[in-house]
């Protein structure tokens, strides 16, 4: 089957995430756009440790009435590397800013690896599409210890990396730094690759306009997203100098839901893996016409209405939500992080 070939009925996604003020938009776009079937999440250790990315991604599930869906944590430290966080940007929890309620989400028990294997293998190939916003480092493990998976995903659209541009250096991104080799793996395996990188992102911009309409849905989970910008649009000014804050990982999100929501453009993409100044950088290689080969694309240019539209929407439909005994109700499951069975690559 071609994995890229069109299916009937709402996009089955698995959005891997490390929440994060954005990520946290991410996971609610994915929720209230009637065009996605969120079939399960799964977090990585990125913006801040497993254990608080974990914790925040049950609180934005339970603000968002997320029913059904598996939630499942993942690895604790990328494949060689030591760990990096990002708490000048998302603070000591990873989502400083709103009050977030105790979850009334269980977490699934299977490690991330395991779920996003299991996913995959139970639907029919090329329907099911990886939408890491975070490290790659739970999509590098699950090729490794299943690689059948790569043949049957539809695409991994992720957002990471920057063909001109960097943040965590000059010229390479958080994503893709904190672990490479997985991003290596991740962008040298055969299925389909869309890179929605900073060259995109930073065009997607919480202005005061946009927070505006996102505060006139009038919601709870609206609200939520407005005192998220609000931290946010203070910790990016702070850091890297930005007027407001750009809202990177519901770009991948759009992307799957509507792809005219931006262009894209089909290049060859590899990632630096030795360089002593460009580790981490993505390596887009815009000399000649790609290659009939070429599997990699990077996302170009964003309609930022249609982008935002979509955020409002989705908040819309998502509408108020009962947190009913939430506040006081803990999860009765820890976020673990064993390592998922046998796999081609050690995690250190």
């Amino acid at each position: 089957m071609d994995a890229t070939s069109a299916t009937p009925g709402p996009k089955k996604i698995i959005l891997d995430c490390d929440p994060g003020h954005d990520d946290a938009v991410a996971l609610l776009l994915a929720h209230g756009n009637p065009d996605i079937e969120l079939l399960a999440v799964t977090t990585v250790v990125g913006n801040q440790t497993l254990a608080k990315v974990t914790k925040n991604a049950l609180a934005v599930g339970t603000i968002a009435g997320i029913t059904g869906v598996p939630f499942a944590a993942g690895c604790d430290r990328p494949l060689v590397r030591t760990i990096e966080t990002a708490p000048d940007i998302h603070g000591e929890s990873g989502m400083d800013g709103p009050a977030q309620p105790e979850s009334t989400i269980e977490l699934d028990p299977r490690h991330a690896v395991d779920l996003i294997i299991d996913t995959i293998m139970a639907h029919e190939p090329g329907t099911v599409t990886l939408v890491p916003t975070g490290g790659l480092t739970n999509i590098a493990m699950a090729a490794r210890k299943e690689p059948r998976i790569v043949e049957r995903v539809k695409e991994v659209v992720l957002m990471g990396g920057g063909y001109h541009v960097g943040n965590w250096s000059a010229v390479a991104e958080f994503n893709i730094m904190i672990d490479p080799e997985a991003a290596h793996i991740v962008f040298n395996e055969k299925w389909p690759v869309v890179m929605v990188g900073l060259d995109l992102t930073h065009q997607a911009l919480a202005t005061p306009e946009v927070v505006e309409q996102i505060e006139a849905v009038g919601t709870g989970p609206a609200r939520f997203v407005r005192e998220l910008m609000d931290f946010f649009a203070q910790t990016y000014k702070d850091a890297q100098g930005f007027d407001y804050p750009p809202v990177h990982d519901p770009c991948a999100v759009a992307y799957v839901i509507d792809p005219t929501v931006m262009t894209t453009r089909k290049v060859p993409v590899d990632i630096e893996l030795q360089g002593k100044l460009t580790l981490g950088m993505t390596v887009a290689d815009f000399r000649m016409p790609a290659p009939d080969d070429c599997h990699t694309s990077v996302a170009v240019d964003l309609d930022r209405t249609k982008f935002w539209n979509l955020v409002t929407d989705a908040l819309v439909r998502i509408g108020e939500v009962d947190l009913g005994t939430a506040a006081t109700t803990k999860t009765t499951a820890a976020p673990t992080s064993a390592a998922p069975g046998t796999t081609g690559v050690a995690a250190k």
